[in-house]
């Protein structure tokens, strides 16, 4: 009978150096993807604002086809100036001359949190136009949904 002489190979872990590069390389990951995910966040929550006052846009159309003012944003169905929802504080005003509505953005990242979006209409043709000049323009997206600060 023979006998096999078996070397045993000595298990090892992995060694410092490789530990501290995959701790380098997760670090650049992560410097790279929170400054992306805030910017995501920020347009996110704009884009749901946004959303929430465009919404009264119909009301105040609405009530000035009947001939009627609105004095406040519960005049054309959106929550009231004291009472904000998750997103937004509305305000509205609309008479022959002018109408406007405006949302103050309620929390979310501080570039979009407590700045305001104001629709305008224009009293001629009735075509709505959307500004949040305090916004940063990458916060909002194209100019063709609103116009924001440059820059």
């Amino acid at each position: 009978m023979t006998r096999t002489n078996l070397v045993r190979k000595k298990e090892a872990g992995f060694t410092l150096v490789e530990l501290m590069i995959v701790v380098a390389i997760i670090g650049i990951l992560v410097t790279i993807a929170i400054p992306a995910y805030q910017d995501y966040m920020a347009k996110s929550k704009f884009g749901v604002a946004l959303a929430e006052v465009a919404a009264g846009k119909v009301g105040v159309d609405t009530r000035l086809n009947d001939g009627e003012t609105v004095a406040g944003p519960q005049d054309i169905g959106l929550a009231a100036a004291d009472k904000p929802t998750a997103n937004c504080k509305f305000g509205a005003a609309a008479n022959t001359e002018a109408a406007s509505l405006t949302c103050q953005i309620v929390a979310g990242p501080a570039s979009v949190k407590d700045q305001t979006i104001t629709l305008t209409r224009d009293k001629d043709s009735g075509v709505w136009s959307c500004s949040a000049p305090t916004v940063p323009q990458k916060q909002i997206g194209p100019e063709a949904v609103c116009k924001g600060k440059a820059g």
